[in-house]
């Protein structure tokens, strides 16, 4: 039989709604939940050391309390990794939900192991700067690994209604439900394959439905402001059958597809993940019409020896300052406030931290220094800095508010923001290192 499964969210903060709606309506084996980013990770790092029953995903009661009596009622299975951070802390917060909705008895598998802190030294590598993590002389907040669909796997064998996890790689989120329910070996390369591919489908949610496919002139997507998520009905071969729920909006389609097929995938021929090395390139994409494509034919040769892990440092603040500028020359009066907020802060105070210096309308998304002339007479002036020293910020804050008094005629609107940061970098860690452990708590 046909298995179904629905994408619930693609990111921290994702809509709840659709999640909802596919609970109720989607007629689904699993309902995954795929919450983590490189910076939400780090952050939920921070949030644990200042609270050690924080650090797992801020919206997890309440998506669970949207959707667990539908996924009750229709026997619906959760995976996600929305413990980020601290999974057994996010176990617990589950169990309460559970509680609370009349659900006792409900099995929660916590997965742990994705922590790999310790394994992390002064003379850990970070490939991307050629150095090591004494070398770039920032303090660790955490690490962790990217683990594959094994222990996901173990956990539903275990008969776990709830699966939540710390970092696993996206598309073994789904992965591993597919292999559990139709017992693929790990080794079955090119089965892994495909179920990494649904995979790959599924974790942005929107953007294969036509979220961040549409461009109004060029690629029109209708609804876009009631996106229906995705859903992938797998045989048990591999294929699947990408779609949503109908009366919802968005479009699924051979492009829709095709995009989110090859979305942040560095060589279509060698798709790394902790579970396979994919081959995207012969993938076959069919449009079979009525928001349905069908994806098959993937290829899959053995997994890498090493498992990817990011490692969180502390970032010091953020620094943000905003100011504006309309009316006739309004650029070139905020050009001159940008030189006048420069030269004090570099020349007068001898300032060497990181500063951005952008005029929005102009040139401050593409940051290339250049000032190009535009017909606008409203501009944004916005300055930025990264510090470990909290003083260099409120130095910043002051020149720019002073621009009241100081600076050219017609300015105003002025706000700051001062945000502690954290700076996340690469490295790999030998898979055998990896302790990973699966526990139950039930409701």
């Amino acid at each position: 039989m046909t298995l179904r499964i629905g994408a619930g969210a693609g990111q921290a903060y994702d809509r709840v709604g659709p999640a909802q709606d596919l609970a109720e309506r989607g007629d689904l084996d699993f309902l995954v939940f795929e919450c983590l980013a490189e910076r939400t990770l780090a952050h939920g790092h921070v949030e644990r050391m200042r609270d050690s029953a924080k650090g797992y995903n801020p919206m997890l009661e309440t998506r669970l309390r949207s959707v667990l009596p539908a996924c009750r009622a229709r026997d619906t299975r959760i995976v996600s990794n929305m413990g980020s951070a601290n999974p057994p802390a996010a176990g617990e917060a589950a169990a309460r939900v559970a509680r609370e909705l009349g659900f006792e008895g409900l099995r929660i598998a916590v997965v742990e192991g994705d922590d790999v802190t310790a394994l992390v030294d002064d003379n850990t590598v970070l490939p991307e700067l050629g150095t090591t993590v004494a070398t770039f002389g920032r303090t660790v907040v955490g690490a962790n690994a990217y683990l594959g669909a094994e222990a996901i796997v173990e956990a539903l064998e275990k008969g776990a209604d709830i699966v939540l996890t710390g970092r696993v790689a996206d598309p073994s989120l789904f992965l591993a439900p597919i292999a559990h329910h139709y017992g693929w070996s790990v080794t079955d390369w090119d089965r892994i394959a495909c179920g990494t591919a649904v995979g790959h489908l599924l974790e942005c949610t929107t953007q294969v439905t036509g979220g961040y496919f549409a461009d109004p002139g060029f690629k029109e997507v209708p609804g876009l402001d009631d996106l229906g998520y995705p859903i992938a009905e797998v045989d048990e071969d591999g294929s699947a059958v990408i779609t949503k729920l109908a009366e919802t909006g968005g479009l699924v389609s051979a492009l829709t597809v095709k995009e989110q097929l090859l979305y942040e995938v560095h060589d279509p021929r060698a798709y790394l993940t902790p579970d396979v090395a994919a081959d995207f390139s012969r993938v076959r994409v069919e449009d079979l019409g009525g928001d349905r494509v069908r994806v098959s034919n993937a290829g899959g040769r053995s997994r890498p020896g090493t498992l990817k892990a990011l490692v969180a440092f502390g970032g010091g603040f953020r620094a943000e300052a905003e100011f504006s500028y309309a009316g006739p020359g309004a650029q070139e009066r905020a050009e001159l406030a940008r030189e006048i907020v420069r030269r004090r802060m570099t020349g007068k105070f001898g300032c060497i931290e990181p500063m951005r210096f952008d005029i929005i309308g102009v040139n401050s998304i593409h940051a290339t220094g250049v000032t190009r002339t535009t017909d606008s007479e409203d501009v944004r002036l916005r300055f930025a800095m990264r510090t470990f020293d909290r003083g260099w910020a409120e130095l910043l804050f002051s020149e720019v508010d002073g621009l009241h008094m100081a600076g050219p005629a017609g300015g105003g609107g002025y706000r700051n923001l001062l945000t502690p940061t954290v700076m996340t970098q690469p490295t790999f860690v030998d898979r055998d290192l990896v302790r990973i452990r699966v526990s139950m708590v039930v409701a």
